[in-house]
């Protein structure tokens, strides 16, 4: 009768090695932050888009401690690192740029988002109920758009009702890495709307997708 062979210590711990090895391999994941907001980020994590909270439990081994607009620090499987923005690229040959934009649900259930027009720093708030990209005169001064020169006189109807208004042609809107060119803008008479407007014009020429309080833009190319 065959005696059950045995296993030396040393072979053991070999395998116990090996063992240990292959688990730090596969939770070594690929991670990179995408999205940077204060106290919040967008995190792939091999290839998939994760909302991450200072706060809130790890996903995929994956845990924010810190978050601003500049960097994240992660604490991943226990150990803790900074990442700064970095892009993401497509498959292929050339490894074309993917233009996204990850704009997190915030008080009130906007989505807001900082860009520029022309150039000029402006907050944004995604409206698709909004025909064009829209903003108050006051608004349109601080970014050096002399609407009255440029544009063409309408009557425009707002939820506080009538009002006047120019249509301009604004020959760049830029979120995060997303620029267009020869956008259509409103600017409207008086102190609204109080945010300047991510209307359709702007929004009906990129890809969105809305999914776990998170809104994603994406450039049509």
């Amino acid at each position: 009768m065959a005696q059950p062979r045995r296993t030396s210590p040393l072979a053991t711990l070999l395998a116990g090695t090996l063992l240990l090895g292959a688990s730090a391999l596969q939770a070594a994941s690929d991670v990179r932050v995408v999205g940077l907001f204060p106290n919040a980020a967008v995190v792939n994590i091999d290839g998939a888009r994760h909302m991450l909270r200072v706060g809130k439990p790890a996903v995929q081994g994956v845990e924010l401690v810190a978050a601003d607009s500049n960097t994240a620090t992660l604490r991943i499987d226990g150990q803790t690192r900074q990442f700064g923005l970095q892009r993401e690229y497509t498959e292929g040959f050339a490894q074309a740029e993917r233009q996204q934009v990850s704009i997190p649900r915030g008080e009130g259930g906007h989505f807001r988002v900082t860009g520029s027009i022309n150039g000029h720093h402006t907050a944004f708030m995604v409206d698709t109920g909004a025909t064009s990209v829209a903003m108050n005169a006051n608004q349109a001064r601080r970014m050096g758009i002399d609407y009255q020169l440029i544009g063409t006189p309408i009557r425009a109807t707002t939820a506080s009702g009538a009002v006047d208004g120019y249509r301009v042609s604004l020959a760049r809107v830029k979120v995060g890495e997303i620029e267009l060119t020869n956008v259509q803008g409103v600017v409207l008479d008086g102190a609204y709307p109080l945010d300047v407007l991510l209307g359709m014009s702007w929004l009906s020429r990129v890809r969105m997708d809305e999914r776990d309080n998170l809104l994603l833009l994406e450039r049509k190319f």
